[in-house]
């Protein structure tokens, strides 16, 4: 192992708290860049004019990137150096957010997207290894995880509001070419304040592992959301089964490798299934929630860009404090009591949905998104503890790999199965374009058939939220009757508190 850092005593020195400063920037830009094209895609769809399919690519080829990436990354940070890649994948990110911000076609930016999901892959787990080489002392440590973890929450929370803002002074792409700044102020100073960090005798990165669980994961999305939006079809299902059989080989794989990508070994211990189902399902339904209300907010009430941002502050400033506050919740109540509690509210935040209508409810929009941000803060604080105290030090790494692949999966899922499902209920109550955006530009004068496709939108919705609303309910069954251990490091923190 190589370092360019000295290790610090008891007392964290300054560098290393201004070097948590500089890995905060990529890892905000990544999980804003989750959401910030929710209240991008009506203006985006008037200049580029993407199918209904192009659509949910340009939304969500950027998170399944990054979740079939993100373990593959983080073994190569191991071998070719953490700040290295972590330099490189920002100058990637950096270069596909500028080819997305001038996309001439829906193509171009689904490329670009994409472009910028294999540098955002990069960024996470360096990012979070990175720190236990500068946070050496426990307590710092556990303090520099909880701010990179409300940062990673938060960003997906203000995303769509800091797209806002942009949007109401600035055309669509200005919320790639934002990036840029941010990224060079981390390319400048990252080599300045950042440590360099190898393991040591590490055998070769198994690529066959690498293709296995991309062409695994992509095939199976593809066929879920083509299957929601069109219904039964032959090709589809083929392709679906395709992905499975790629995934089944995949997993078969890892449990035959000394050195596997995915360590299967790790969902037997204590509360991790728990935390990774937990962290899975909540970005599921907080994905589909942000999406369908900023389409809503919109398309439906009539409310410009900024408008709308303006009515998600609420629930944004509840994920970023409870982010904070979620490890200390945890130790009051007990881990796993703690998670109940958490998806409980998530749930209830998004059942609240149901009394937004077409005419009225903004009120209950607000509500919802500040009950169920309080629900997601706490959850995901956890899921990063939980995954570094179930596992032993030197399996760390690979379990936070595994948790920041859920997270990433489960954005993906929830733009994928939420949109799809909430577009189909759309479809189906009338003669109605792809889209809501679509079907209003076509009605022209037509204001009966524009509130009849706006009333089936917020159906839609309703059936969409209630959906992840059930699933969260169905994830906090499975954390109360799970039967877990006690992580030696949370029995360790029990102990000392009393």
């Amino acid at each position: 192992m190589t370092s360019t850092l000295a290790r610090p005593g008891a007392k964290t020195p300054r560098r290393a708290w201004a070097g948590l400063a500089v890995l905060l920037l990529p890892v905000l830009l990544v999980s804003m860049d989750m959401s910030v094209l929710y209240l991008a895609m009506p203006t985006l769809t008037q200049s580029l004019d993407p199918s209904a399919t192009q659509q949910l690519w340009i939304l969500d080829i950027y998170g399944f990137m990054i979740a079939g990436l993100l373990i593959t990354m983080g073994n190569l940070g191991d071998r070719i150096g953490r700040r290295n890649i972590l330099l490189a994948g920002a100058t990637v990110f950096g270069i596909a957010s500028a080819l997305a911000a001038f996309a001439p076609s829906a193509g171009v930016l689904i490329a670009a997207r994409a472009l910028m999901g294999l540098g955002g892959a990069t960024l996470l787990p360096s990012s979070l290894a990175l720190i236990s080489t500068l946070f050496p002392e426990d307590r710092s440590r556990a303090t520099a995880i909880g701010v990179w973890t409300a940062f990673f929450a938060g960003g997906s929370a203000v995303g769509p509001i800091i797209g806002g803002v942009l949007l109401h002074h600035f055309w669509w792409g200005s919320v790639f070419l934002i990036n840029a700044p941010v990224l060079l102020v981390l390319l400048v100073l990252g080599p300045l304040l950042l440590p360099e960090h190898r393991a040591s005798a590490r055998g070769p990165l198994d690529w066959v592992s690498v293709l296995l669980s991309i062409g695994g994961i992509l095939p199976i999305v593809y066929a879920i959301k083509r299957l929601a939006a069109e219904g039964f079809d032959l090709p589809a299902v083929g392709i679906g089964i395709v992905g499975a059989l790629l995934l089944t080989a995949f997993v078969r794989r890892q449990r035959h490798l000394e050195e596997p990508l995915l360590d299967l070994s790790l969902f037997r211990r204590g509360l991790f299934s728990v935390a990774i189902g937990s962290s899975t399902v909540g970005m599921l339904a907080l994905a589909g929630m942000s999406y369908l209300t900023s389409v809503y907010l919109q398309s439906v009430t009539g409310r410009d860009p900024l408008a709308a941002a303006l009515l998600g502050i609420p629930g944004a400033v509840v994920v970023f404090v409870f982010s904070m506050s979620g490890a200390r919740i945890g130790r009051v109540f007990g881990t796993k009591t703690t998670f109940v509690l958490a998806l409980g509210l998530a749930a209830l935040g998004n059942l609240m949905l149901l009394g937004v209508g077409v005419n009225g409810g903004i009120g209950w929009y607000v509500a919802g998104s500040v009950v169920a941000g309080a629900g997601f803060g706490i959850a995901f604080t956890l899921v990063s503890e939980v995954a570094v105290s179930s596992v032993p030090p030197e399996r760390a790494g690979s379990a936070v790999g595994i948790s920041e692949t859920s997270f990433e999966l489960g954005n993906g899922l929830g733009l994928a199965l939420l949109g799809s499902l909430a577009a189909l209920v759309f479809r189906s109550g009338g003669n109605f374009g792809s889209t809501l955006g679509e079907t209003v530009a076509e009605a022209g004068d037509d204001t009966a058939r524009i509130d009849s496709a706006r009333e089936s939108f917020v159906t839609g919705m309703h059936v969409a939220t209630t959906a992840g609303a059930v699933l969260l309910a169905a994830m906090a069954a499975i954390a109360f009757f799970a039967r877990t251990g006690t992580p030696a490091k949370e029995a360790a923190v029990k102990a000392a508190s009393h």
